[in-house]
């Protein structure tokens, strides 16, 4: 007689090396495993709420100034260093990693330092403009020396209020009544671009990052204007409902520009189609007044007048990160650090804060296995996040009292308005009076 028997090899069931762990055997036929979705989705949903519970973005605050901190500037090249300039007139050099003054120019402007940028050479040059008319070139060391007078010096014929250095050449522009641009080796600017009928104040300049030839600005009579250095002149110019308090060329898209509007929303444009915005951006509660690109492209922090710092992904128009603490007032200016992971952001207070990126963020050493089941949390949540439980727990975010009053206060007076238009159209003639899309209403005027 025949028996069939079943037989397991023993060495298929241990470890192949000493350490190893055990195998694991699995039936992958799903009928064999009815809870799998549930036990997946509770996953899910503790992910979430491990996301919020440990969300605790901010990291230090560097001390240094006596006033408003008005602007910041990365140093290229460099991961830890940060550039910052007050209404008292004094600019710092900080190092992120030790939390410690590099340099300090405590007298460099009479009034306020209204700009900042580092030359292209890895930084190793600072220039300040501020409302005493005046442009300043210094030297910067990493031997926490203060430099006792500027390189250069560039006299203006009125204040100024930003300043951008070109990429690769030795050239800079600057925002004041016009629009300049200078030579480093040279003591007075060497052409105005400014707009032939324009009689705006320019309140910010930047250069294009891959197009360098190709500049930005924003002015006091609601205008954004792109120039050309090459022919020396304005090129197009649009005319908006609100005036722009900030501007930021994309990393990644080298067509696509970032403005930050008093209507409390910000807006990406294509520069190729300027009639109408690709997205608009709407939390904020108060003006926006600075914008910043992480370097990956993929999003970018904002900082308002209703006293919070917000990070949005790009093309992703609600809901952003926010950040916010007793003690922080208005925030005057914001920047990405060079890596991607931390966010800086200066207020009225005279405090230049750090924050991370992602709020929940560990510091310090991760482990793989961390890494892991970091990763695998990310890819529950974004896997269930039509799930309205586990949307509502990430969505979450508590808000300062006035910041959430004041919220809810715009939301009503957003449909008191929409109800009102409603209404109106309701009672014209038939074609009348048509629906007008929102990104449609902010440009009132192109000109070229």
């Amino acid at each position: 007689m025949k028996i069939s028997v079943l037989q397991h090899d023993p060495a298929a069931h241990l470890p192949m090396r000493h350490g190893d762990p055990t195998p694991v055997s699995r039936n992958l036929n799903p009928l064999m495993h009815p809870f799998s979705r549930a036990r997946e989705r509770t996953r899910a949903l503790n992910a979430a709420k491990m996301d919020r519970m440990f969300a605790k973005p901010f990291v230090a605050a560097l001390e240094g100034h006596i006033d408003a901190v008005e602007v910041l500037c990365r140093q290229p090249g460099s991961l830890t260093s940060l550039a910052s300039g007050s209404w008292d007139g004094g600019i710092i050099l900080h190092n992120l990693s030790t939390r410690k003054q590099i340099t300090s120019i405590p007298q460099a402007h009479k009034g306020k330092v209204s700009g900042l940028c580092f030359s292209p050479d890895e930084g190793k040059r600072l220039l300040s403009c501020g409302v005493d008319r005046n442009i300043k070139l210094w030297a910067v060391s990493d031997d926490n020396t203060t430099p006792e007078v500027p390189l250069s010096v560039f006299p203006g014929k009125a204040a100024f209020n930003s300043i951008d250095h070109h990429r690769t050449e030795s050239l800079f522009a600057t925002a004041s009544n016009t629009v300049q641009i200078w030579d480093e080796t040279k003591s007075a600017s060497i052409s105005n671009l400014t707009f032939p009928t324009s009689t705006e104040t320019i309140t910010s300049v930047r250069f294009n990052m891959s197009e360098s030839s190709v500049l930005a600005s924003i002015g006091t009579d609601r205008t954004f204007t792109l120039y050309d250095i090459r022919t020396g002149k304005a090129e197009r110019r649009v005319v908006m409902q609100m005036r722009s308090n900030a501007l930021s060329w994309s990393p990644t898209f080298p067509t696509t520009v970032l403005l930050a509007s008093e209507d409390h929303n910000l807006y990406t444009f294509d520069i190729r189609h300027l009639d109408s915005p690709t997205q608009v951006y709407k939390a904020h509660v108060a003006a926006v007044m600075s914008c910043d690109w992480s370097p990956t492209g993929l999003e970018f922090v904002s900082g308002g007048w209703d006293r919070t710092v917000r990070i949005w992904q790009e093309g992703k128009g609600r809901q952003p990160e926010v950040y916010h603490t007793k003690r922080m007032q208005r925030v005057t200016s914001s920047v990405f650090s060079a890596d991607a992971r931390f966010v800086m952001s200066s207020s009225d207070d005279g405090n230049v804060r750090i924050w991370k990126a992602k709020a929940s963020d560990k510091l310090g050493v991760v482990t793989a296995r961390e890494r892991a089941a970091m990763e695998y949390r990310e890819k529950l949540k974004d896997r269930w996040r039509v799930d309205s439980e586990i949307d509502r727990v990430a969505r979450t975010r508590h808000l300062p009292k006035s910041v959430h009053q004041t919220s809810k206060l715009k939301t009503a007076m957003l449909e008191a308005r929409r109800v009102k238009e409603e209404r109106r159209r309701k009672h014209t003639r038939v074609g009348e009076s048509k629906p007008k899309p929102e990104k449609k209403k902010l440009v009132i005027a192109e000109q070229s």
